[in-house]
C-alpha cells in the first residue's frame, strides 16, 4: 500500500468513525424505543446489503494474485464483514417461563386448533 492509499484510507476511516459515533449517538437517544431502535437496525443491514452486493461486488479482484492479495489483507484485518442477526431464543428469554411456554406450546381448543389458528381462520 502506497503512503499516499493509508492516507486517503486514514481520511476514510475518520470520517466512517464520525458517522459511526452519529450513528450511535442517535441509538442512544431512543433507548428503550424498540420501534426507532428496530428501524435503525434494518436501515444499517439494508445499508450493509446494498453495499456488498453492489460496490463491493463491482471491486472484487479480478485475478489470482489480487484475490489473494485481498483474502490475506481480510484475514489480517479481522475477516469477513457480518451483521449478526438476533434469534427468537434472545428475544423469549426475556419473557416469563409462563409466557415462553404459552407461546411454544398455544392453548388448544376443544376442536384441536390453537387459538392463534381460530383467529386466522376468523
Amino acid at each position: 500500500m502506497h503512503n499516499s492509499e493509508k492516507l486517503n484510507l486514514d481520511q476514510f476511516n475518520q470520517k466512517w468513525q464520525h458517522i459511526a459515533d452519529e450513528t450511535l449517538d442517535l441509538a442512544q437517544q431512543y433507548e428503550g424505543n424498540i420501534e426507532a431502535l428496530l428501524s435503525l437496525l434494518r436501515l444499517l443491514e439494508n445499508l450493509h446489503k446494498q453495499i456488498r452486493d453492489g460496490l463491493f461486488q463491482e471491486a472484487l479482484p479480478d485475478n489470482r494474485q489480487a484475490l489473494y492479495s485481498l483474502l490475506k489483507d481480510m484475514e489480517a484485518a479481522g475477516g469477513w464483514p457480518y451483521i449478526y442477526r438476533g434469534n427468537l431464543r434472545l428475544i423469549l428469554s426475556r419473557l416469563s417461563p409462563e409466557d415462553t411456554r404459552d407461546i411454544i406450546n398455544p392453548v388448544t381448543t376443544e376442536t384441536g386448533s390453537t387459538l392463534d389458528e381460530q383467529k386466522i381462520d376468523e
